[in-house]
């Protein structure tokens, strides 16, 4: 078993992956921002419904994402081990169970959005606005879900930029068209939000094209193996399903816990709930950079896992989890120094901005220990161990976050920074406990024959 570390190693490798997986995210949130400064021009109620269409994207997100990350618990381990066939059947399952979520929420989109949207807000102006949205920007849920399936499987399999040259066409392409649809231009009608949700649906086309025929080119030998994606074996499922079901319990759950925050926050002011929407936009540079580390942390740590290199594994994850802190407090740090020059480009002011200043400056002191969670819990999905960390955060989110921010926000009616600030309330205590968890290498449960020799090997050497 390896059991020396190489810091020049796991830094190269670690910037390999993170560095594109960062930049893509970075792209998006990007043009996600270019999209709110631009239909911020329309009025602060505006920015409000099509934030509130965000919220129900990522409950979607939510919905798939247990999926993805069961598919690269299975991509590392079977790429680190040298499995071919394990690597395609992995993905044409892994497409299956996304695509299903992708649709039934494409459906909801198009055929009922105004129901959609009493969920989210008793403002019928915004209610409207966004339900106009939604009717054309659920038809790029299944793109979306297509394009992030494609997207981990090429991380996992060490292809990371191929994703990043897709997220560069798509979101040039949702800027472009931004321009003309929504105000306009190049003998366009000016349609408004409709307009934008017209341009998500082109550069999400583009972006799932261009990962496609670059994969096409540089023959990638997994992507179209199209036979082999379905040639599942009931041992197969079964194993499968057992991994992936803590994880999609998880997400679903953590989903619906959050659409409970989001129903109390689209409840309060409307200048609140503009505020909201612009903190989402700016939150997901947050996320872009952790996201990073997370993928990284499913590759580094998962082929170690699934290789046998079980120490190493153990010497990873730890190094991942404190760059990860020192990167997302700079990050915070940054984004409170400018927010005057960034909350006026998006059109905020007065009480809006007062708002969305104060989110920024609570998600920055509680940022670092909430990315911290969220890549301990991906590093030990993608060594195996995807109960742990689901757990906590269930049992957080309906014991503790849930109820504090129903009761701050719906019965006493609490200033809304304080409404906000409980959605993070149990983020300390679960990093206390995960720490714990960490260190003790209970999450090196491997998939496959060669990690399960290693850790048996392991566990004789500990007990004697």
């Amino acid at each position: 078993m390896q059991t020396t570390f190489s810091w020049p190693d796991f830094l190269r490798k670690l910037a390999v992956i993170a560095i594109p997986v960062a930049l893509q995210n970075l792209l998006t949130i990007t043009g996600s921002m270019v999209d709110t400064m631009m239909i911020a021009s329309l009025g602060e109620t505006s920015v409000g419904a099509v934030g509130l269409c965000a919220q129900f994207s990522s409950l979607m997100f939510s919905g798939y994402w247990g999926f993805v990350g069961g598919g690269m618990l299975f991509f590392s381990q079977y790429f680190g081990a040298g499995d071919d066939d394990g690597i395609k059947r992995s993905y044409g399952l892994t497409l299956c169970c996304m695509m299903s979520v992708g649709l039934l929420f494409a459906l909801l989109a198009v055929a009922r959005p105004e129901d959609v949207m009493c969920l989210y807000t008793d403002k019928a102006s915004i209610r409207a606005i966004g339900a106009s949205y939604l009717r054309i920007a659920g038809f790029s849920y299944p793109l979306s879900v297509l394009s992030m399936a494609m997207a981990a499987l090429l991380r996992s399999t060490e292809r990371v930029r191929l994703p990043l040259f897709g997220a560069v066409a798509g979101v040039a392409t949702n800027i472009a068209l931004n321009w003309v649809f929504i105000f306009g231009h190049l003998g366009f009608p000016a349609m408004g939000v409709r307009g934008a949700a017209l341009a998500t649906v082109f550069s999400g086309a583009v972006n799932v094209a261009t990962i496609a025929l670059l994969s096409l080119r540089t023959r990638h030998p997994y992507l179209f193996a199209v036979r082999e994606h379905f040639r599942w074996t009931r041992p197969f499922i079964r194993e499968y399903f057992v991994k992936c079901w803590p994880i999609l319990c998880n997400e679903v759950l953590i989903g619906v816990g959050n659409m409970g925050i989001n129903v109390v926050l689209g409840r309060q002011s409307e200048q609140a709930i503009a505020a909201t929407a612009v903190f989402r936009t700016l939150e997901g540079l947050v996320i872009g950079f952790f996201a990073g580390f997370s993928n990284a942390s499913s590759v580094l740590v998962g082929t170690q896992v699934g290789a046998g290199h079980l120490e190493t594994a153990r010497q990873r994850a730890i190094r991942l989890v404190y760059l990860c802190m020192g990167f997302i407090g700079l990050i915070g740090l940054i984004l409170v120094a400018l927010h005057t020059p960034i909350l006026r480009a998006m059109s905020l002011s007065g009480e809006s901005f007062r708002l969305a200043y104060g989110m920024l400056c609570i998600y920055a002191a509680v940022a670092v220990i909430r990315m911290s969670n969220w890549v301990q819990n991906d590093t030990y999905r993608a060594a195996g161990d995807a109960a742990y960390g689901t757990l906590l955060e269930i049992v957080f989110m309906f014991a503790v976050v849930l109820p504090a921010v129903f009761v701050t926000g719906m019965v006493l009616h609490s200033p809304f920074l304080l409404v906000f600030a409980c959605c993070y309330v149990d983020e300390p205590v679960r990093f206390v406990l995960m720490q714990r968890h960490l260190f003790s290498g209970r999450w090196m449960k491997p998939v496959t024959p060669e990690g399960r020799a290693a850790l048996e090997a392991m566990r004789s050497k500990e007990a004697r």
